[in-house]
């Protein structure tokens, strides 16, 4: 499942722009219900659910849905879409949060050029429509008291030599910054695996990008899922560049589906994040590996399962 897939998956169950080991058996235990698992029992770290996770047993509803994840114990949630919706649900949503204290991860930095050749062009007109979903985006965080917001520079412009690109996306990460910075709002560049005419695909290169801008703002947003696929060696790597990493993503590989199952070890790398004090959102950006409430009560025994690195 590639990331633009994912949001319209995540999208349909809305109607606004919307980023979502086998342990066979366990739905059909009946003494594993959803009441057993939550139990208002926390997690050692703060995964955050998105629109449609749990579905078939919270109901159609998003605020149905959040008190749902509540009650299993998490304590965030993402909302990749969240400027895309209208100013009474953003409130709505924000509201809700603030009165469960729950956290609201990234919502997405859209302005309709994510997915194009756009800020390695180095053009005004795109540097302006970036200014713009800034400014729209600060108006919108404050509804839901978000920290983090995700921002994506686009494609290569294959016209130009690399280092003017660069050049022309730290001009532009500066200008975000700017809006952002006095805001206390921190925008996340997210590294991706989805198609390599993507600018930023490897951490070291959002990294150097985040070190040239200069700014408390600007920090980089770590997919475990989309780093699997193009590094590999994820705690070497996180190690490496820790100190500007603000944000996690989570999602197994193959498949971008809940931990255990795929080929990460998570319960591992979840104790390394812990261990190295990481108080941030942990964003569970990926599909269900199966369908319906079973395939829901799965997700959440995933991550019960993988958060037990302390014992």
């Amino acid at each position: 499942m590639n990331r633009m897939n994912f949001l319209k998956n995540s999208f349909v169950a809305s109607g606004a722009l919307v980023a979502g080991s086998s342990l066979a058996g366990f739905a059909a235990n009946e003494e594993h219900n959803s009441a057993s698992i939550s139990a208002a029992k926390t997690f050692n770290l703060d995964y955050a659910p998105h629109q449609g996770m749990f579905g078939n047993n919270a109901g159609n509803s998003f605020l149905d849905q959040i008190q749902y994840m509540y009650d299993q114990g998490f304590r965030a949630i993402e909302d990749n879409g969240f400027l895309g919706r209208s100013i009474e649900e953003q409130t709505k949503i924000g509201n809700l949060l603030a009165k469960l204290g729950m956290r609201m991860g990234v919502f997405v930095v859209d302005g309709g050029d994510n997915w194009k050749t756009s800020l390695t062009t180095g053009k005004k007109e795109f540097k302006d429509k970036f200014i713009d979903t800034c400014k729209r985006s600060v108006e919108a965080a404050k509804r839901c008291d978000a920290k983090w917001l995700t921002v994506v520079p686009g494609f290569y412009e294959r016209k130009l030599p690399y280092g003017n690109q660069f050049a022309n996306v730290i001009d532009a990460m500066r200008a975000g910054a700017e809006i952002f910075e006095p805001h206390g709002l921190v925008m996340v560049l997210e590294t991706l695996s989805d198609t390599p005419e993507l600018f930023l695909q490897q951490t070291h290169e959002t990294y150097a990008v985040c070190k040239a801008v200069q700014s408390p703002a600007c920090k980089i947003l770590y997919d475990i899922y989309h780093m699997q696929k193009t590094e590999g060696q994820l705690i070497v790597n996180m190690d490496r560049c820790w100190d500007e990493i603000a944000y996690i993503q989570i999602g197994d590989n193959p498949g971008r589906n809940e931990p255990t199952t795929g080929e990460i070890n998570y319960k591992n790398l979840f104790k390394h994040i812990y261990n190295k004090g990481y108080k941030g959102v942990m964003g569970m950006e990926h599909g269900n590996s199966k369908s319906g409430k079973d395939g829901e009560l799965l997700v959440i025994q995933a991550y019960r399962e993988c958060d037990n690195f302390l014992s």
